[in-house]
């Protein structure tokens, strides 16, 4: 006849002890990110001598378009 098992052996015990300290804690959930204010690609008609303008001081010309009419809408900080 077999000896009844043994629950909680010295085996179970010591490899019960090395997961405890081997396993990471489950990460907590991310917290959403809050959407910043970005930009958004619209199509706009321009006239031609005011893309030029804008155009002729090389790159950042829709940097300087957004710039300017923002100005003109009154949303500037400064």
């Amino acid at each position: 006849m077999k000896p009844p098992r043994r629950t909680g052996s010295a085996f179970e015990q010591a490899e019960a002890a090395f997961k405890s300290v081997t396993t990471k804690p489950a990460a907590p959930a991310p917290k959403p990110a809050a959407v910043p204010e970005g930009k958004e690609m619209v199509s706009i008609r321009l006239d031609r001598s005011v893309l030029a303008h804008f155009q002729d001081d090389g790159p950042g010309w829709q940097d300087r378009i957004n710039a300017a009419l923002r100005q003109a809408a009154g949303l500037d900080e400064a």
